[in-house]
């Protein structure tokens, strides 16, 4: 057994052991935007000639895909602080980029699974979007990129307190003003321009598109594949540190 798959299959072990819970956990958020932005607020907004809820779920698919795949960083905490299994993977014949890919792929898994449920949740309410392969591939570098991410953040941090607040101050704030809920057009141009440089703008624009039937910048492709592999690299050298 490779190394890398060692470690994404004792990941895999956990997911299939809370399912069920996870599932719901991670549906819980998402009917609530829908009922909330979709059908409360949304109602008889249209947005990109669209009905608001259809431009609404692509960008909660790209905010739950980025969310889901750093979580992956709480997982690596309560091994390392609580469960000390961190430890076990030093001792291990395990090098730190097999170890780095095993997380990274999980964080993958995690988005994927949070995506179908969303889609789920969207055909239930009569919304049928295209989900093509320019869909799944931004879907995919966003995880892939957030996922690094994480490896990384867990690395860094001396608590699983600390966690939470790189979350709170990163993460949340990217959630909602990547172009979720509102198109970024509509913001003032300093803030477009901020925005412009977050790596979730780009995956939602991605999505949005692709899910309309278009074809997405091949920009945002190129920046979320760059960042990823920054990310990743990064977070190699920030695990051998750890174990070093």
């Amino acid at each position: 057994m490779k190394g890398w798959f060692a470690v994404y299959y004792r990941e895999l072990l956990i997911l299939k052991r809370r399912f069920f819970r996870q599932a719901a956990s991670m549906s819980v958020s998402p009917v609530l935007y829908i009922v909330a932005f979709g059908f409360g607020m949304g109602k008889d907004v249209t947005l990109h000639g669209r009905p608001y809820i259809e431009f609404l779920i692509p960008g909660l698919m790209a905010m739950t895909s980025m969310t889901q795949a750093f979580a992956i960083a709480s997982e690596i905490n309560i091994a390392r602080f609580y469960w000390r299994i961190f430890e076990e993977f030093q001792a291990a014949p395990i090098s730190h980029l097999a170890y780095v890919t095993g997380e990274v792929m999980a964080g993958l898994t995690r988005a994927l699974l949070s995506c179908f449920i969303i889609i789920g949740l969207s055909f239930m309410i009569g919304v049928f979007l295209s989900y093509d392969v320019y869909f799944w591939v931004a879907m995919g570098l966003n995880a892939l990129f957030f996922a690094s991410l994480a490896v990384c953040f867990a690395m860094l941090v001396r608590s699983h307190a600390d966690q939470m607040l790189l979350s709170n101050f990163i993460i949340t704030p990217m959630g909602f003003l990547g172009g979720t809920f509102f198109p970024v057009e509509r913001m003032p141009i300093w803030a477009q321009k901020l925005l412009s440089i977050l790596p979730i703008t780009h995956a939602t624009s991605a999505m949005r598109i692709a899910a309309f039937g278009g074809r997405p910048e091949v920009w945002s492709y190129l920046l979320l594949l760059v960042l990823w592999i920054i990310a990743f690299g990064a977070a190699v050298r920030m695990v051998k540190k750890a174990m070093d």
